[in-house]
């Protein structure tokens, strides 16, 4: 008999299906406006932020692009995410990152690249973090749009 357990999405991939004891509020779908240089004209980019809420009590914030890809995830609650599975592909740069922090002096992560920035921080009981893909933000999307 096989068990099958419930995936999360993976940064640069398709939004997760919750685990076991998570509940998933409504998605919200957003507009992003930027003005041509002219300012004659706008493009706007459509995302979609679905809020999941993990057993734990952790919030996950999931920033989906019209392609269906996760562009964005930002997290809140007393225990970080399962990073591993949350940042995909992405989680080795993220280990290298950090272990070329700590080589450096330390301090609240902070991993900043091209193609991945990833920030955490907080104490027991109270974590905070995001991570997006630079690259792949739509048009009009900043990376403080990612909470």
């Amino acid at each position: 008999m096989l068990a099958v357990s419930p995936a999360y999405a993976a940064l640069g991939g398709a939004p997760l299906t919750p685990p076991a004891g998570a509940t998933v509020s409504n998605a919200v779908s957003h507009a992003a406006a930027s003005a041509v240089a002219s300012g004659a004209s706008t493009t706007a980019s459509s995302y979609t932020v679905r809020t999941t809420t993990l057993a734990v009590g952790t919030v996950v914030n999931e920033y989906v692009g019209s392609d269906g890809v996760a562009f964005g995830i930002a997290w809140q609650g007393p225990r970080i995410p399962d990073l591993p599975t949350l940042l995909g592909s992405y989680f080795p740069q993220y280990v290298q990152g950090i272990q070329n922090q700590r080589a450096n002096g330390g301090g609240p992560v902070r991993v900043a690249g091209s193609a991945l920035v990833v920030r955490s921080g907080g104490h027991m009981g109270a974590f905070a973090g995001q991570a997006y893909l630079p690259q792949s933000l739509p048009v009009g999307v900043s990376p403080s749009d990612i909470q």
